[in-house]
């Protein structure tokens, strides 16, 4: 009985190291942005939705990608960065998963945690390029690079320059960073926005000499609007990443909807469920996000470790211990990691109402 037990759980070890394996491994890459631009409809007018810091966030997020590809207006997406906790192949794994059930196409722009632990590469390699710039209608999207949460550099910044002398042509501007430029809840500067202050204003008066019609950042979790040195700006960084704030009028769950059309543009700002506005609250809503996330994301990094702990356990131990057996039949059932699952809805849920 304890050699078929071991035999077992070694052939439930060898399945689950193969599938840990290709979690790591890079896919072929996927050119999501290439992709995105080829699909999107060229039409004077159109509607695109503004989102981000979504952060390897499931319920959330899987909430706001339904609602999205329930609306038809919808023509496309763009994120403003912060898509995974860390630049792991396994964060970005999970994330392709997400993105593939959006029915829209999706533009990305990088955030500080998207090229944290040499997430760099792993986004140019799904995403693509790291600034660009494309036109619809009668609108020109400028995407700039500022994940550094420093400065946007100075080759970047030139190109920029070139970039919005070519969008004058066009009736609207759009520019899209993670990083705002400054932070609007602090009076001095830098707060969570651009670290070099004298490089952010530099960034401020060229988007203020061209003209640019909206700004859409991330980076601070909730809602903001406002202008600087009258530049309007929107901070949109509520896709699913924890909500630290307790002010209802900025720290919820939401995404914009920007509607252009021959009257103008419409903006549109649409909440999704978020816990209630007090600290216990808020707490339970963001231990939940990272333990649920954490089980979800590494489900055959679990599986893994277990049958592993039980294989040194049946070699040490024997078979006598009657909980190990246990163990096995429920790890063979593949019914621990859906035990965990089931629980930890049950707890999302009560943190979502």
């Amino acid at each position: 009985m304890r050699k078929i037990l071991i035999v077992i759980v070694l052939i439930f070890v060898f399945v689950t190291g193969i599938k840990v394996a290709f979690l790591f491994t890079k896919e072929p890459a996927e050119n999501i942005i290439y992709k995105s631009l080829l699909s999107i409809p060229k039409r004077n007018d159109f509607t695109f939705v503004v989102l981000g810091d979504n952060k390897n966030s499931i319920s959330t997020f899987g909430k706001i990608i339904e609602k999205i590809n329930r609306d038809h207006e919808v023509n496309f997406v763009v994120n403003t960065g912060d898509m995974v906790f860390d630049g792991s192949p396994i964060k970005y794994n999970f994330l392709v998963h997400q993105i593939k059930k959006l029915k829209k196409p999706i533009l990305t722009v990088p955030g500080n945690h998207d090229v944290a632990d040499h997430g760099v590469e792993n986004y140019l390699h799904i995403f693509g390029p790291l600034y660009y710039s494309f036109h619809v209608g009668p609108a020109y999207f400028i995407m700039l690079d500022n994940s550094n949460e420093r400065s946007v550099d100075p080759y970047q910044m030139k190109w920029l320059e070139s970039e919005l002398q070519k969008a004058k042509f066009y009736k609207y501007r759009f520019v899209f960073f993670h990083v705002p430029i400054f932070d609007p809840r602090s009076k001095r500067q830098p707060g969570h926005s651009m670290k070099d202050v004298k490089n952010a204003k530099e960034l401020l008066s060229v988007l203020r000499e061209g003209n640019v019609t909206m700004i859409f950042c991330g980076h601070i979790h909730g809602y903001f609007e406002g202008k600087w040195n009258g530049v309007p700006y929107v901070i949109t960084g509520g896709a699913g990443a924890e909500l630290v704030g307790l002010d209802p009028n900025h720290y919820f769950y939401h995404y914009i909807k920007v509607h252009i059309s021959n009257k103008g543009i419409n903006y549109e700002l649409v909440k999704v469920e978020s816990p209630d506005f007090n600290i216990i609250d808020r707490l339970g809503a963001f231990l939940w996000l990272y333990t649920y996330s954490f089980v979800v994301i590494n489900y055959w990094v679990i599986l893994l470790a277990i049958s592993i702990f039980v294989l040194f356990s049946i070699l040490i131990y024997g078979e006598e211990k009657k909980i190990l057996l246990k163990t096995l039949i429920i790890m063979r059932e593949s019914k621990f990691v859906k035990t965990i699952s089931v629980i930890s809805k049950k707890i999302g849920k009560v943190f979502e109402k």
